[in-house]
């Protein structure tokens, strides 16, 4: 029975199946047979060997079963792989691991699950972007208040609010392909990086092995790979969680009763309390805001992982068979839910227009100023008028318009037509439109 949430709660299929023990034991077998047949391809061992390596280097043959039976006497993971391999192969099994050390594999390995982990992700983003782009598009022209501090601002479309996250979402896209070639590479180095035990040729066998395996080799290591690839990696991951956090924390927000402007999906037999029947919680969109915190949580780890003593020690091993997979599988599943969220979600025009006009004008209070200005007042003049307006206003709860249209600077300047025109948000959105339809453009291209 499982005993980690994420088995159960948080994990699609298909990270699943990258993450899994048995393809874990996979991808050291698919090393051990690539370092096998370089050796044949240099001379360095029987052909035939590599070949019978090779065919064996199959879970189907090598299962975890055994491999656990092994290092339950001798307390080494990956050698037990490699005597079991070496069981399985016959005369051929006194090759199997020729000249390499441990991480030789297991940081080549792990290169090969990061690989099908980042696929995924990939694909998840994708999809996220597909439906950022549709509703930027389908929300281009609908005009909300904007909030600083909490506070109604000035008016902002919801175009121009999916549009910021959509280029965060192709940020966090550019900024995955850039770690890529820094994360998916492998090494055959031996011992402490010297690549003594593998010859004259070692350079040679690193490179044919790392082409078999469609990865790039390391410049240089030492007994491991450098962790601060992997560090990039888990900031990355751990960066596109928050900008996930940010979409959800935002969606909580403008769903609060207050406000409700956006709704999550409600399905009709859904319980949104055990005690208060009429309670419709945004419950998605606080999942995705938890389970981020597990993610930023990974980084510091990731960064202690860097600066190992001298060649290499082993404080990164542990930790590494949890950060690795728990931030893959927790990201695949925030991606996904949020997904889900977006295609889903309900906006209410009603409330929407309501919160515009909730103020009585006061948040056109900017644009006034700004015209005031161009009608001959000096601009802390204008401010000044529209401050006290507006502190009258509040006092009074009288619209805006009111108390402008007894101002005597305001009235000898604008009619009560022409402040209609200007307390209209929708003539106060500035580029909005422009901005909007230049985010969808560059992501058009990528």
């Amino acid at each position: 029975m499982a005993i980690h949430p994420i088995e159960y709660r948080y994990c699609s299929d298909e990270m699943r199946q990258v993450f899994e023990e048995e393809a874990k034991l996979q991808t050291w077998l698919d090393v051990e047979a690539s370092l096998a047949k370089a050796h044949a391809k240099l001379g360095n061992i029987p052909k035939k060997a590599a070949d019978v390596i090779a065919r064996k280097a199959d879970t189907q043959f090598v299962t975890v079963e055994r491999v656990r039976e092994i290092d339950a006497e001798i307390h080494h993971d990956l050698m037990a792989m490699v005597r079991a391999l070496t069981e399985v192969s016959g005369d051929a099994g006194k090759y199997v691991h020729f000249g390499a050390t441990s991480y030789d594999i297991e940081d080549t390995a792990l290169a090969l699950q990061l690989r099908d982990a980042i696929n995924v992700i990939e694909s998840d983003l994708e999809k996220l972007k597909s439906t950022l782009v549709t509703l930027t598009r389908k929300y281009r022209d609908v005009v909300c208040i904007g909030r600083t501090h909490g506070q109604h601002a000035v008016p902002t479309t919801y175009g121009l609010k999916f549009a910021n996250w959509l280029a965060e979402i192709q940020r966090d896209i550019d900024r995955l392909e850039q770690a890529k070639k820094r994360v998916l590479v492998g090494k055959m180095t031996g011992a402490v990086g010297t690549q003594a035990t593998f010859g004259e040729n070692a350079r040679k066998l690193q490179s044919i092995v790392m082409k078999d395996l469609g990865l790039t080799s390391v410049m240089v290591s030492t007994q491991v790979i450098q962790r601060d690839r992997h560090a990039e990696l888990i900031f990355v991951l751990a960066l596109t969680g928050s900008t996930l956090e940010k979409i959800a924390k935002e969606i909580r927000n403008l769903q609060r009763t207050e406000i409700g402007e956006v709704l999550e999906r409600f399905g009709s037999k859904q319980v949104g309390s055990s005690t208060m029947p009429h309670k419709r919680n945004p419950w998605k969109s606080e999942n995705v805001c938890s389970l981020a915190r597990v993610l930023k949580s990974h980084v510091m780890i990731a960064l202690d992982n860097n600066p190992l003593e001298h060649e290499r020690d082993l404080t990164n091993s542990a930790n590494e068979r949890i950060i690795f997979a728990e931030s893959f599988t927790l990201l695949d599943f925030m991606l996904r839910r949020i997904a889900d969220i977006l295609n889903s979600l309900e906006l209410q025009h009603e409330r929407i227009q309501e919160n515009l006009d909730l103020t009585k004008g006061l948040v056109m209070s900017e644009k006034i100023m700004i015209d005031l200005v161009k009608k001959g007042i000096g601009r802390q003049d204008a401010h000044e008028i529209m401050r006290v307006s507006a502190m009258e206003s509040y006092e009074r709860g009288e619209s805006l318009k009111n108390i402008l249209l007894r101002h005597p600077e305001v009235k000898k300047r604008f009619t009560a037509k022409q402040l209609d025109g200007l307390l209209d948000p929708r003539n106060y959105i500035g580029t909005a439109r422009e901005q909007v339809d230049e985010v969808l453009k560059a992501v058009g291209k990528k």
